[in-house]
């Protein structure tokens, strides 16, 4: 009896499955998302209020990871603070997503001098450090988490752009593709109904640990007072909040970091899974 055949995509949720690793980041970016959806009932306390005397004060019962230099609670803060870790990767993501999709696809697909023009300017991108052109692109936009997302998203273009392009190399040359173009099917048909949706791999990786690598560069935007003003209840906004008092009261430090670090690297290690599971040299 022949082996039962499985598509692309169900082929690779199998493999993920068995990615312990995987999952485990997938429970960390589940636990993310959750505490964002149910942050009213799961802080304690309001984040944006506090009484100055019970400023500083270290974890107790009532205030499990302390409270800031306001007297607001830290944990309420945190809860509070992954609903905008979301809204960063999402939108700073997507924005980098949107675009360098349209470039690399463009690139390419007509190749000449279009790939020439598009990818030196990609090239251009690259040449600067991505924290420092993401610094001054905020500075000239003005310090505010909108602006931090926009300069985010567009130091990430590059990266989909060449990731796209290269697929696209590959994949506008087989087939089914030669068939498209053969029965009269138009550019954008093609690009949009052959080409990108065989590209989606790469890009669903690339995405993944994307986000992990927004919401890490919005806190390092916060924590330079290039991103979310006070009093929103960002994470990077919160270690600059604690780095006058970081002897003094060093959870509110300690618990901002954690919440960072936890979500990168559950972002990454998702990613990491992904990657392996739509890796067709590992299909068996």
């Amino acid at each position: 009896m022949p082996a039962r055949q499985y598509g692309l995509w169900y082929d690779a949720w199998r493999r993920l499955r068995q990615n312990k690793i995987a999952i485990a980041g997938a429970v960390i970016v589940l636990a993310l998302i959750l505490a964002a959806l149910l942050a009213p009932v799961l802080a304690p306390h309001n984040p944006l209020s506090g009484n100055i005397i019970d400023r500083l004060q270290a974890p107790s019962a009532a205030h499990w990871f302390g409270t800031d230099s306001q007297g607001r609670d830290v944990l309420s803060r945190i809860i509070y603070g992954s609903r905008i870790s979301i809204q960063v990767g999402v939108i700073s993501v997507g924005i980098a997503l949107l675009i360098g999709t349209l470039i690399g696809a463009a690139g390419g697909y007509y190749g000449g001098w279009v790939d020439n023009v598009l990818m030196r300017v990609v090239d251009i991108m690259l040449a600067f450090p991505s924290i420092l052109l993401a610094i001054a692109i905020t500075a000239m936009l003005g310090p505010e988490l909108k602006n931090a997302m926009i300069a985010i998203g567009v130091v990430n273009i590059p990266f989909y752009a060449r990731i796209v392009r290269s697929t696209v190399l590959s994949v506008k040359e087989t087939e089914y593709v030669e068939a498209a173009r053969a029965i009269g099917g138009n550019d954008l048909r093609i690009i949009f109904r052959h080409v990108l949706p065989n590209c989606m791999a790469p890009v669903i990786v690339q995405t993944t640990m994307g986000i992990g690598t927004a919401i890490l560069d919005a806190a390092g935007l916060s924590f330079l007072g290039l991103g979310a003003q006070p009093p929103t209840p960002e994470w990077g906004a919160m270690l600059s909040d604690g780095r006058s008092v970081m002897q003094q009261a060093p959870w509110m430090m300690f618990y901002p970091g954690l919440a960072i670090m936890l979500v990168v690297l559950g972002f990454n290690l998702l990613g990491d899974g992904l990657r392996d599971a739509l890796d067709p040299r590992l299909k068996q």
